[in-house]
């Protein structure tokens, strides 16, 4: 057994320095190349332990300690979906996590997003507050950032302070997680280290290096031991066309051997992809896998823990994130197939209960979804890789009669065609490239529409409503009568029965008519013409007189449940027909 590189995924918020910190390690400029200084695709970098000793030097040297791994993976993910993609039988691909939070920002939806993924999938992880050095004040005196920090002015040190210990109470009220400045963390076991850095200045990077290699050399190293004779196991990162190569595939090794000429089988939806390794590279040290400038050496075979890029042929219908295995005795190739199908079959679900259908473009981003889903108790129908099919849309739509709010497909990274649109009928889909998004306007479409769903129920019923018939605008006396009214409370609706202020029905409302057209309703402060039966101007009503809506005693039930829907002066009014009505009865509508 020996001793491969820690790997380390980096998550964050859009914008919070999760490239910049890496291009500091580095010394790179990658994301001024990338469209808008936001990482637009998968990456993964080798940092070699010699880095490591020449940036963590002084450190090293103060600490006395003895690095036995040799190096360390960084893999710089643009969304939390591919931090998911990379995943094996049992867990993330990942040994620890660099969360990197803007420490003038705090958290932001995305951050929340990350932790509940690394919490799901048991990933150790570090925090990186970014970005000290916008804080108002703020001077490089020291290499040392505790120093530097210690030699700063009492106001400053109270701005950054204060900044940390916000991290640290959301990640206690939010998360019950316990967290402390690295520095001051006593048992790294029951707390999160946070790091102030900036990728910016360079200040921290060095602490964060030495927290992560020295949590390594602490608590992982048994997680880092990998058979060299072993097969290789991986997972997929990219497939893409490269002149002079045709499709290849960018893979992060986490076990084992690859070497040239070996057969591996890969993951699929439907009977696994057998290939042969024709050409295998590996990236420079300190080189980043996307970059199309990246220097990529050829390579017999490549070890884990590494990012290698395979040519095979045969695997030009490889998915990005699924698993890769390969074959060190051709007896061991079904045993080989079988296992790595179970990885999907233990994904992609079906079941014949009711639930929401979820789509998604790799089984790592299927299995993220499906586990913040049932992290909110939601139930899941279908879960399935690729393109919206019919199926999908008969799976979500046969939910409708029972319950229309699970009548919704969740698509992430899956744009659905114009011809999916058209025919997905009563199924409402929702399709976004971030999770936390998706499942956002998923939870807003379904309170509109439960909110919709509610209102109609209160078509059924009786709303409570209160008029006055105007003095001088009488402009028939009987057979119907027809009166001006105002609408002084609530909504008066044609064919709801009127009562006066003892509670005694007197009429029902026919029509009503507002600048000489017929109207279904009239809200409060409209002044319409209403024509009555049964009653006569002068009799039993007289101008002047108000009157309410006889509200049925079932619906007065109803419209006390529906509360909330209610308007303001609705449920004022309805509170005053309630105390008419139980003069004649004391427990009406109770």
């Amino acid at each position: 057994m020996a001793i491969r590189s820690l790997i380390c995924s980096v998550l964050g918020h859009v914008d919070h320095g999760k490239s910049s910190i890496l291009d500091k390690i580095r010394g790179t400029a990658i994301t001024a190349k990338e469209a808008g200084g936001i990482t637009q695709a998968i990456g993964a970098s080798i940092i070699p332990l010699d880095t490591i000793k020449k940036i963590c030097g002084d450190l090293i040297k103060a600490t006395n300690m003895k690095i036995t791994i040799p190096g360390l993976l960084f893999v710089d993910t643009p969304g939390h979906a591919a931090f998911t993609s990379l995943r094996k039988r049992g867990g993330s691909i990942a040994d620890i996590a660099i969360l990197v939070i803007d420490i003038n920002e705090g958290f932001k939806p995305q951050t929340e997003e990350a932790i509940e993924i690394l919490r799901n999938s048991k990933t150790p992880f570090v925090i990186a507050a970014n970005k000290v050095d916008l804080i108002s004040g703020w001077q490089q005196k020291h290499k040392n950032i505790i120093q530097n920090i210690g030699s700063l002015n009492s106001e400053i040190f109270a701005r950054i302070e204060q900044r940390l210990y916000e991290i640290v109470g959301r990640l206690s009220e939010k998360f019950s997680m316990n967290s402390e400045r690295f520095d001051r963390v006593e048992d790294y076991t029951k707390e999160i280290a946070i790091v102030p850095c900036s990728a910016k200045t360079g200040d921290g990077i060095p602490e964060l290096l030495m927290v992560i290699t020295a949590l390594a050399q602490r608590y992982l190293e048994q997680n880092l031991q990998f058979s060299e004779k072993g097969p290789a196991k991986g997972t997929i990162m990219e497939v893409k066309e490269e002149k002079g190569l045709g499709h290849t595939m960018d893979v992060i090794l986490y076990d084992g051997t690859l070497k040239l000429g070996d057969t591996i089988v890969i993951g699929s939806l439907q009977e696994p992809i057998i290939a042969k390794v024709r050409a295998l590279f590996e990236p420079m040290p300190l080189e980043e896998m996307r970059d199309k400038k990246s220097k990529f050496k050829p390579v017999k075979e490549a070890e884990a823990a590494t990012g290698v890029k395979i040519s095979a042929p045969g695997a030009e219908e490889a998915m990005s994130g699924m698993p890769i295995i390969s074959v060190i005795d051709k007896n061991d190739l079904e045993k080989t197939k079988r296992l790595v199908q179970q990885e999907i079959e233990n994904v992609v679900m079906e079941t014949e209960g009711e639930g929401i259908v979820i789509k998604a473009d790799n089984l790592g981003s299927l299995e993220a979804m499906i586990n913040i889903l049932k992290g909110k108790k939601m139930q899941i129908r279908r879960a399935s890789l690729g393109e919206i099919t019919k199926q999908d849309i008969a799976d979500a739509e046969s939910n409708y009669e029972t319950d229309p709010l699970m009548s919704v497909i969740l698509a992430f990274n899956i744009v659905p065609s114009d011809e999916t649109i058209s025919m997905s009928g009563k199924v409402h889909i929702i399709s976004n490239e971030v999770i936390y998004r998706l499942i956002e306007e998923y939870e807003k479409w379904k309170e509109t529409q439960s909110r919709a769903l509610e209102e109609k129920k209160l078509e059924d019923v009786t709303r409570p409503c209160k008029i006055q018939l105007m003095k001088g605008y009488v402009f028939r006396q009987s057979n119907p009568a027809v009166v001006g009214c105002e609408i002084l409370m609530g909504k008066a609706k044609a064919g709801i029965s009127l009562m006066n202020m003892e509670g005694k029905v007197l009429t029902e409302i026919k029509q009503i008519q507002l600048e000489q057209e017929n109207i279904a309703e009239a809200e409060r402060g409209k002044q319409v013409a209403v024509s009555m039966a049964g009653v006569a101007i002068g009799r039993q009503i007289k101008e002047g007189d108000i009157l309410y809506s006889a509200v049925p005693e079932e619906d007065y039930k109803r419209l006390k449940e529906l509360k909330k829907y209610l308007k303001n002066d609705e449920k004022e009014l309805l509170n005053d027909i309630a105390k008419i009505m139980r003069k004649n009865n004391p427990v009406w509508g109770i």
